[in-house]
């Protein structure tokens, strides 16, 4: 699995011009599935975001978690995070799960961080034309790929 975590100040994903996720203060995080990715690359990335310390403490040192300020989760697929460049100028999506695969996968992944942070995770819509609205805190933005863990 592959994520992009954006620091916000607020996000939303518009799909036909109506809101479908929105969130304050926390976390938008960008998901693609790989072929590979299984159950536990779900528990080791979800876990890794949630305990990311990347808000700012008293001291204005980044030291704090999502849980730790009580913020926002917001999950929005994103195949592309997989493309290879490697040939040619159009991007391959070739190591990108099949979608039946990565929807039940993200699915299961917004789960898994409920359950986590034990409140409900605003999400976009599986495979839309999505619209995402974001004003980046800091900026702040992490790559986090689960098959680079060591």
């Amino acid at each position: 699995m592959r994520s992009l975590i954006q620091r916000v100040k607020e996000a939303k994903v518009i799909v036909n011009n109506n809101i479908v996720g929105e969130i304050n203060d926390g976390l938008l995080v960008f998901l693609a599935v790989g072929n590979d990715d299984n159950e536990e690359d779900i528990n080791w990335l979800s876990q890794k975001i949630i305990q990311l310390r990347i808000f700012s403490n008293e001291e204005g040192k980044m030291n704090k978690s999502i849980q730790d300020i009580n913020g926002s989760l917001l999950i929005v697929s994103q195949f592309t995070l997989f493309a290879s460049t490697k040939k040619g100028n159009r991007p391959s999506f070739i190591n990108s799960a099949p979608p039946e695969k990565a929807k039940a996968l993200y699915e299961q992944f917004i789960e898994k961080c409920e359950s986590l942070l034990q409140k409900k995770v605003e999400r976009g819509i599986f495979g839309a034309d999505m619209k995402v609205h974001l004003i980046n805190d800091g900026p702040v933005t992490i790559w986090i790929d689960t098959k680079n863990k060591e």
